[in-house]
This record gives structure tokens, sequence and C-alpha cells, in this order.
């Protein structure tokens, strides 16, 4: 027998649920809707739910699509609490709600969810925890599921567009910078694209020292010179992990980012995609592609029909056109293609699979998320690009910036 308690205490609207069965004490839980410091308080709240199941508890809650994210807090007393983050929880699928998994311990354990509206500057507040990195949904090689764990940060709602670009490009080339391409855009509200993973990580330290920030990527190992020239193959060693400016995100960082609070499925949405959801290039009938049937609801053929036009072949989409995913992410799937920080390899988890950066050496840096040119199949959360090295760029390629806390 479960019985349900309700209350109305502490910062906001709380729901204290005491479960208790014939034979076991479960946990006692409270979870608690409160506004961090500096939210707006107009911020809607989020209705909680609550699942016992066996010794495991699912607490779960609507995913939001406004780029304001919750982050799951614990402590042991109400009294004088001193919450941090649960780190026993990890996500679970629950149909389209954000949903997570905590241990049911005998002891009492109270639960509140902090909600994090998105910067000043459009990024998303990314929450920690571990997350499944990779899937078996179809047969991928080379992304088996690994538990991984990532620390919290920011990313930008938004794919980089082609106006953010050329402000910071024009403030890096009047300050010493230079670049292998000036980069292009279909319209200034599209996302910029044919850059390189070298642009793209240049241009991220221009970003950090125009927002007077401190840039993250050097070409020495004492983090002094910062990288601003030439195609420097730049180790993780000339990376300041703890600096407050921009980079790009790590591999895991983007999935867990992609997935928008919800695991295991083929889409930041869910298992099926069509026209209205990305722009990618659809084949509902697995023509190119066998195992699109399964998932491309299309109902188109080939391009998007809603941006298949211009006298260039050049088919991207405003940026933020489509519904954003569960952490208020816009063009995560689809659009361009996005650079991020890790040469390509294999397994995941390298070198630890605690905020994982990737091998030290690579041929190719990682692309993610599918682009306007590809099928359904390259579009998915799972699905790794490996065939192009740093110094490539095409119509397809784009990239979005993350910030540490």
């Amino acid at each position: 027998m479960i019985k349900l308690i309700h209350s109305r205490k502490f910062d906001g609207e709380i729901m204290k649920t005491n479960l208790t069965s014939m034979k076991t004490l479960l946990t006692r839980v409270i979870i608690a809707l409160a506004l961090l410091v500096g939210v707006h308080p107009a911020l809607a709240q989020l209705a909680l739910g609550i699942v016992a199941t066996n010794n495991l508890v699912i607490l779960f809650w609507p995913a939001t699509t406004s780029g304001t994210n919750g982050v799951l807090q614990s402590a042991t007393n109400v009294v004088s609490p001193n919450w941090l983050s649960a780190t026993d929880a990890f996500p679970v699928n629950y149909g389209s709600q954000i949903a997570v998994s905590v241990s049911n311990v005998s002891s009492a354990r109270f639960f509140r969810l902090s909600l994090v509206p998105p910067t000043a500057d459009g990024m998303a507040f990314i929450p920690a925890g571990s997350f499944t990195m990779g899937d078996t949904l179809d047969g991928e090689s080379d992304a088996i599921p690994t538990n991984v764990y990532v620390s919290a940060f920011y990313m930008d709602v938004n794919l980089v567009s082609s106006n953010q670009w050329a402000g910071v490009y024009n403030y890096a080339i009047a300050n010493g910078y230079s670049f292998d391409h000036a980069g292009s855009g279909k319209a200034t509200n599209h996302p910029v694209q044919t850059v390189n993973w070298y642009d793209c990580v240049k241009w991220c330290n221009a970003r950090s020292q125009q927002a007077g920030l401190t840039p993250v990527y050097y070409t020495d190992a004492g983090l002094t010179q910062v990288y601003t020239n030439g195609d420097v193959n730049i180790t993780n060693a000339n990376v300041n992990w703890t600096a407050n400016g921009y980079r790009l995100p790590t591999e895991a960082e983007w999935e867990k980012a992609a997935r928008g609070g919800l695991s295991g499925q083929r889409f930041p949405w869910g298992d099926t995609i069509s026209e209205s959801q990305a722009n990618y290039y659809g084949d509902p009938n697995g023509a190119i592609v066998r195992l699109d049937a399964l998932f491309d609801l299309g109902p188109y053929t080939g391009y998007n029909t809603n941006f298949d036009t211009g006298a260039q072949q050049t088919y991207t989409s405003p940026v933020g056109y489509f519904a954003a995913n569960g952490y208020g992410l816009y063009d995560i799937a689809g659009n361009v293609m996005e650079w991020c920080w890790d040469w390509y390899g294999t397994p995941y988890g390298q070198p630890t699979t605690t905020n994982p950066t990737g091998p030290a050496t690579g041929v190719y840096r990682v692309w993610r998320g599918g682009g306007w040119s590809v099928e359904a199949y390259f579009v998915r959360c799972a699905f790794r690009n490996d065939l192009f090295g740093p110094n490539y760029a095409a119509d397809f390629s784009g990239f979005r910036c993350v910030r540490g806390l």
C-alpha cells in the first residue's frame, strides 16, 4: 500500500510523499520546486511526479522548451538542509518526460528541483550527472553504450549564426587572429557554415576575449600563449578546462545535451523523425540508407521542402526554426553538423568515463548531429561522423559553443 501526503512548505510548492508498504518502510521523498538566486519569479513551476519501483524511486518532470532546466538536489533533512546534487540520479526512459532513478535507501532523503534559466549570452544550463552514452538501437559498432559522468555546463541554445560569427570574426581579425575560412551563411539568421575545426576553436577564443572572459585554448602547456593563428593540433594539455571562456563541447557533453534529459531514444524527442522536426534529407522508404525506413516518417523524399530553394544548393534553415529539445536547445538534430572537441576514437570514455575528453591523438575530429544534406540515420543522437579531418570545411558543417560554470 502506498500512501501520499501533500503539504505546502519551504521555498514553494512542495510535494511530500510518504511511501509505505506492508513489508518495508520506503524512503520518504520530498520534491520541492525551488528557485535559485537570480531566477525570475515568473518562471512557471513544473509538475513533478514520483513512482516507486522495487529498490528504486523514479522522479520525473516535463521537458522544457524554454532553456530553463532543473538541477535535482537532495538533502538528509529540511531543518538545516545542505542541498547537494543528487549524484546517484541516473536518466531512465519514461516516455516524453525527463526522468531519473534514485536509490531507495532506508534513511529519509529529501529532493528538490532548482531551476536555472538561460544566460544573457543565450546559453542553456545542462545539469551534471551520469547518462548512457551511445545505444544499440541500430547496430552502431562505435557507439557501444557506456555509463559516462559529465559535470554541469552551459551550451548555446542555437547554432552559431552567420551574423553572430561575423561579429566575433571581425573583432578577431582586428586583434591579430587569422582563419582558414571567413565562414558562409545562406542568410544572417542561418547557421554559419564552411568553417573547419581550427576556425571554430580560434573563434571560441576570440568570443571569450571579446566578452572579457578567459580563453580556453593555448599553444603551450603553460597556458600563456592564446591560440590565435595557424592550424595547430592542440592537445588536452593545452586546454584550460577550468576557464570561464567559450569552447567546443566534448563529444560526451554534446550527446548528453542532445538527448535533452531523455534516455535510450534515437532522436532528442523520441524514436522517429519527420520533416516538421528537423532539417535533414528525407529517405522514408530506406532507398539510400535501409534503416531509414524504420524511423523516417517523411513525408517527403529528398531535401526538406521548406528550405530547398535558392540559386546555391545550401539548404540550411534559420536557427531556432524547429522546436527545442528537453534542455531548450534548437537544431541539435539536423541543419548543420556540429564540430566537437574530441579526436574520433573507440571506445567511449577516454581517458576516463568522468568528463571524457577523447583520445590523445587521432586523424578525424568528431562531428555530431547530422545536417540538411544527410539522411535521418546520420541525425540520430548516437551517430558519430569520422570522415573528415580538422582542416575540412563544407556547407553542412557548423558548431555551437559551451562554457563551464
